[in-house]
């Protein structure tokens, strides 16, 4: 009643049925893979504050080159909706092949890169309690990156064709994975010696792999993938084609990056504060990574959905895809927003029992309550964006809003006396929502622009609206 009462066309309901068949199966495959992070976090955390920590510091440091790697490869489901709209098969197994022989080479560099990331604990004065634990956690993630480089291209396949149901059933299976395999190394079962926290890292490298390999199974023998098979014929690097990846998939990986790292760097900062302060803002991040699945789950429709109308050359089926799309985020955020303040006192106590941690992680709800609008919005937008193949401007608004408006106020609220007593965690949680609005205000008005753009091309203008 409510979305007909604010979009009441038919092809407004149309499009938001569309939506919904595409949104049901990502949604559920981001949620399990958000999942991990929140039963990694309960697991550590009963072990004790310290573990918990070590765990929010690892994720910190590998989250935002894991996000990186998978934002680069996003470029492949643009591209391969693309081919599909315009009805250019023949293309799709190209495209997927130049991203897997890309895939390798950023899998590779993130496991090197991960297993000398010490300087990094020097750099931002990570506490030595903490360093061990940190240290062992990543070096058992970063056996897996290989892994999450592939699986991030062939599931950007499917997607891009518009059948995410099996990444859906595969992210369930690696969250049942994930929960035996992290008792096991945390506590030391059949004869392996017990890593506390550290114990993650081991079992997140076992999730990632299972994960490629069955979806690797099952794209080699589906019946639905066999006119864009992969794998069928040799594939050598193209460096055109790695250029045109590159060239649209890095800035959407860096300005993923920028977001993301925000997040972990404030973690980090905050780590001379104590554990404490670590993990309370760790559950509250936790917490808000969670509801920002939905969102984020629809703003991929919204590349499939816009891009596959972008090879199509259907000007009116992206703005009506942009329209049902921000409405619906719009919708969502209001109701998560009333959520987390409803329930913040309860979702704390899932991580920890410590009072002080709660409190902490509670108050810092709040913040990312006042946030959740904005959030949806710019990311709804960057989804739309995406499915035009623009990439370097929303790459640029991202830069500035995270690290020029966010970090910078944070770092001052958070850390200095300029304007008083320092803040702690609150200050620098209060510049995430200035960055937040202000990223929503750019990309939004970088999409109309782009819009109006493509309305005055003749390839766009020859469509007439349905």
């Amino acid at each position: 009643m409510l979305l007909s009462a604010i979009t009441p066309s038919p092809a407004a309901r149309g499009e938001f049925r569309q939506l919904l068949l595409l949104l049901g199966p990502i949604l559920v495959s981001q949620l399990s893979q958000a999942a991990y992070g929140f039963v990694d976090a309960v697991m550590a955390g009963q072990v004790s504050p310290l573990d918990l920590a070590g765990v929010a510091m690892g994720s910190s440091l590998w989250l935002p080159l894991f996000l990186l790697i998978s934002g680069i490869l996003m470029a492949t489901t643009p591209l391969v909706a693309e081919a599909v709209g315009a009805k250019n098969t023949a293309e799709i197994p190209h495209v997927a092949h130049q991203a897997l022989w890309l895939a390798l080479l950023l899998g590779i560099a993130g496991f090197f890169l991960l297993r000398h990331i010490e300087p990094v604990f020097g750099w931002m004065n990570v506490p030595e309690n903490l360093r061990t634990i940190t240290r062992n956690y990543l070096e058992g993630v970063s056996w897996g990156m290989p892994a999450v480089a592939v699986f991030a291209v062939l599931r950007c396949y499917c997607e891009g064709l518009g059948r995410p149901g099996v990444i859906m059933v595969i992210s369930l299976v690696g969250l049942l994975i994930n929960i035996p395999a992290n008792y096991i190394f945390i506590h030391g079962k059949f004869g392996l010696p017990a890593m506390g926290g550290a114990g993650c890292g081991w079992a997140t490298a076992i999730v990632m792999w299972s994960m490629a390999l069955l979806l690797l199974g099952y794209i080699l023998s589906a019946r639905h993938f066999a006119s864009v098979r992969l794998l069928h014929e040799k594939s050598r690097p193209e460096w055109a084609r790695l250029r045109t990846l590159l060239r649209l998939g890095l800035p959407i990986g860096i300005a993923i990056f920028f977001e993301v790292s925000v997040f972990c760097v404030v973690a980090i900062l905050i780590s001379p504060l104590g554990e404490l302060m670590v993990a309370g803002h760790q559950i509250a991040l936790s917490v808000t990574s969670l509801l920002f699945m939905f969102p984020l789950s629809l703003a991929i429709c919204m590349t499939i959905r816009t891009g596959q109308a972008y090879g199509r050359r259907d000007i009116e089926a992206i703005r009506l895809t942009r329209r049902v799309g921000l409405v619906a985020t719009t919708l969502f955020a209001c109701l998560s927003a009333s959520f987390i303040v409803l329930t913040r006192d309860s979702l704390t106590g899932l991580y920890t029992s410590d009072a002080d941690v709660r409190l902490l992680a509670g108050q810092l709800l709040l913040f990312a309550a006042a946030y959740q609008i904005c959030d949806a919005l710019q990311v709804g937008a960057a989804g739309c964006l995406r499915g035009l193949q623009d990439t370097r401007g929303p790459m640029v608004m991202t830069l500035f809003a995270y690290w020029v408006v966010a970090l910078p106020v944070g770092y001052t609220l958070g850390l200095t006396l300029l304007f008083g007593q320092s803040l702690g965690p609150h200050g620098f949680w209060f510049g995430l929502v200035l960055g937040l609005t202000v990223a929503s205000v750019l990309l939004n008005w970088r999409l109309a622009r782009q819009l109006r753009r493509l309305a005055e091309q003749p390839a766009f203008a020859g469509i007439q609206p349905r």
